[in-house]
């Protein structure tokens, strides 16, 4: 734990960017995220699943065994992780186009089993936050889900 912590002080020192250290690739950041949103209600429908593994396809232009494999590592990673942060600060490079698909793939997430549990609210509403997708476009994406 000492050399831990000796070697941040070093890399502050020489002036390193700590926050690209320890980033995700952005396909397994968007798995992630995508993972978050699921298990926000302390419980994962079969529908849910389903969504997720769809999404993560078009999403990502991945086949299926691809895309198993990414939520695999996904579902590790969210439980190894501290916070949304790790997984959006390597999304920022993002279009806004893709941060919105991003955030409507999150509805359809939460959406999958019928109901939006306001706990799945609060992580895509957390998320656009840390996306900087703009309000308006937060709601836009919550009514086209709703409205499929």
């Amino acid at each position: 734990m000492f050399n831990a912590i000796t070697s941040l002080f070093k890399q502050l020192i020489e002036g390193d960017d700590l926050s690209k250290t320890h980033g995700v690739s952005p396909n397994l950041a968007i798995a992630s995220l995508l993972c978050e949103v699921s298990k926000a209600d302390y419980q994962v429908d079969e529908e849910e699943e389903a969504a997720k593994r769809q999404l993560v396809v078009r999403l990502l232009g991945i086949e299926d065994s691809e895309a198993e494999s990414l939520l695999t590592q996904a579902t590790e990673q969210t439980q190894n992780s501290a916070s949304l942060y790790d997984f959006t600060s390597s999304l920022r490079e993002l279009s806004q186009e893709k941060r919105f698909e991003l955030i409507k793939a999150m509805w359809e997430v939460a959406n999958a089993d019928g109901v939006i549990d306001p706990l799945e609210d609060s992580v895509i509403r957390k998320v656009a936050e840390l996306l900087y997708v703009d309000h308006s476009e937060f709601i836009r994406a919550k009514i086209q889900v709703i409205d499929k």
